[in-house]
């Protein structure tokens, strides 16, 4: 059975410069069995309802401005599944998640920059989720749960988001080593209920957690986290680290 998995995907420069998030990444994947198929909820699919990919070769979408053009040439071509599509759209119907299908989305790049890390041949299909960002965590977690089934078929479950995302609070100039204690606190507050599985806390962290605001402005960010915790079993912390002294790039493994 396959875990499923919380990415912090970082800046898209981390497709070309992945730092110490790429070997863990990569190291991730090697220790898995090959995935026949992954699903995903990243945080740059924004929706007001639940929609799931079903275009059959999504292409790779450059959804940002002001990088180089070396970034621009990354081409993510991996397949979509429309037979995954139908399996993810009857489960969401059966838990009463009324989604629907969209055949044109492509990969934003919370899709292809954390999987070209982990998977460059880009020759496992991907299956995207919407995220109803406005309906909060608790939405999130019944939609993991409802594709927890998935993780016993060969299909691996992943939530791309961040851990912190301020991006206002960034310090261009910071090293890792260099992290701004209320980011530290909030990311602490976050591992110590993950640990706890204190659902309810998790659920009502804009009021409970130590600089919830600050850490995430808006909530797009953190709610792919309550998807893989949905989906999954027992956390574990794969991966610790901050770039630029306040983006957390934590990596979580449930189950």
């Amino acid at each position: 059975m396959f875990p499923s998995l919380f990415i912090s995907h970082g800046s898209p420069m981390l497709a070309l410069e992945p730092g110490e998030s790429g070997p863990a990444l990569a190291k991730l994947a090697a220790e898995l069995p090959t995935p026949r198929a992954i699903v995903i909820v990243s945080a740059h699919w924004e929706s007001n309802e639940l929609i799931v990919n079903g275009n059959p070769q999504p292409e790779t979408w450059h959804d940002f401005g002001g990088f180089s053009a070396e970034l621009f040439a990354v081409q993510y071509p991996a397949p979509g599944m429309p037979e995954l599509t139908r399996e993810v759209l009857a489960l969401l119907t059966a838990s009463d998640l009324s989604p629907r299908v969209d055949t044109r989305r492509p990969f934003d790049h919370g899709v292809w920059v954390p999987l070209s890390l982990m998977y460059p041949h880009a020759n496992i299909p991907v299956v995207q989720v919407s995220l109803p960002s406005r309906q909060g965590p608790e939405l999130q977690t019944r939609v993991g749960k409802a594709l927890a089934s998935l993780r016993h078929e060969g299909v691996l479950i992943v939530g791309s988001g961040s851990i912190t995302h301020n991006l206002r609070d960034l310090d261009w100039d910071a090293g890792p080593e260099s992290i701004e204690p209320w980011a530290l606190a909030f990311r602490d507050w976050m591992i110590e209920k993950l640990q706890n599985d204190d659902e309810p806390a998790l659920h009502h962290y804009r009021s409970l957690a130590p600089h919830a605001a600050r850490a995430h402005p808006s909530d797009e960010h953190l709610l792919p986290l309550y998807f893989a915790r949905g989906a999954g079993g027992p956390f574990s912390i794969a991966h610790q680290g901050f770039m630029m002294g306040t983006l957390g790039m934590d990596i979580y493994r449930f189950g």
